[in-house]
């Protein structure tokens, strides 16, 4: 091989390593942001004597400690005497969910919480919102989708077409159940929608709990998976005010008898030093961000979704 040409090879590689440098702290420049993007509000028609704090909920649920921890610090604060949540989420995993929905039935035994809905509060968002004292929600909100949803790609013509043939060894008649190289046996089939069923059930049975007396209507008709929108969600029972956060935040200031001046105090997960540890963590966690939603349509799981 000639200088020339070695000497090109080693400039394309340095190139495209450059290139990957500049997009992984891109990346990573990015999704902090979009993680910070709530902070700007913080102090916002807030102040140390708020009484209210607003803990948000947003965008996919796919875990719980963040928001427990926002929980948490509000349940320990004496100055908070109440708590709205601010969801604004089309819902997410089922386990984190449920995680949240059993601090906040647990929180508010002694301080009071309160929803609070955004554009969205669907599924997983809505079962969320079900275990607090009332849910308060703008006339335009989608609002609903209970029900569970399993999703998974077949792609067995793609290989049979491509030659390609997968095997596979298990120990265990439903060990690789959800395979996206092959057909679903009716088997397999039934296992998940049975699997489904019981976590819907759960989905039913949690709402009921708090909610029971106020649905206008037998919980399994309301969760189908409809969306609907504030104004009939209050219709129905499932939303007990149509409201903004701000109407909200004051007919709660008035219904608690709060001496104070009116105002909410935004809450935020609390954020630590970096070390260049944890920079290297941040970057392993922007890629996993970026790799699970190129693979999100690909890889089989079950959540309290709203697509």
């Amino acid at each position: 091989m000639s200088k020339e040409k070695s000497k090109g090879l080693v400039g394309i590689f340095i190139l495209i390593t450059v290139l990957f440098f500049i997009f992984i702290i891109f990346s990573f420049f990015t999704i902090s942001q979009l993680k910070k993007s709530t902070v700007e509000l913080d102090h916002f028609n807030s102040g140390d004597e708020a009484e209210i704090a607003v803990i948000p909920i947003e965008s996919e649920i796919m875990e719980s400690k963040k928001i427990v921890e926002m929980l948490l610090s509000a349940e320990e604060d004496k100055k908070i005497k109440a708590i709205i949540l601010r969801i604004d989420s089309p819902g997410g995993a089922v386990a984190p969910t449920q995680e949240i929905y059993e601090e906040v039935r647990r929180i508010d035994l002694k301080k009071p919480i309160y929803s609070s809905f955004g554009s969205v509060a669907a599924s997983g968002g809505y079962y969320i919102a079900a275990a607090t004292r009332k849910i308060y929600a703008n006339a335009g909100t989608l609002t609903g989708s209970i029900g569970v949803i399993m999703q998974m790609p077949n792609f067995s013509e793609l290989m049979k077409f491509a030659k390609v043939k997968q095997e596979t060894i298990k120990a265990g008649k439903f060990k690789d159940v959800g395979n996206p190289t092959r057909d679903m046996t009716e088997d397999e089939r039934l296992f998940l929608t049975d699997l489904l069923a019981g976590t819907h059930q759960q989905f039913m049975n949690d709402i009921v709990k708090v909610r029971g007396k106020r649905l206008k209507k037998d919980i399994l008709e309301l969760a189908q998976g409809q969306i609907f929108h504030g104004s009939q969600a209050k219709e129905f029972g499932l939303v007990d005010e149509v409201a903004s956060l701000w109407q909200a935040g004051r007919l709660i200031h008035k219904e608690l008898k709060l001496k104070s001046k009116f105002g909410l105090k935004f809450l935020k997960p609390k954020r630590k030093k970096l070390s260049f540890s944890d920079l290297l963590e941040e970057g392993e966690e922007t890629m996993s961000f970026i790799r699970s939603k190129l693979e999100s349509k690909a890889t089989p799981a079950y959540r309290l979704d709203f697509n």
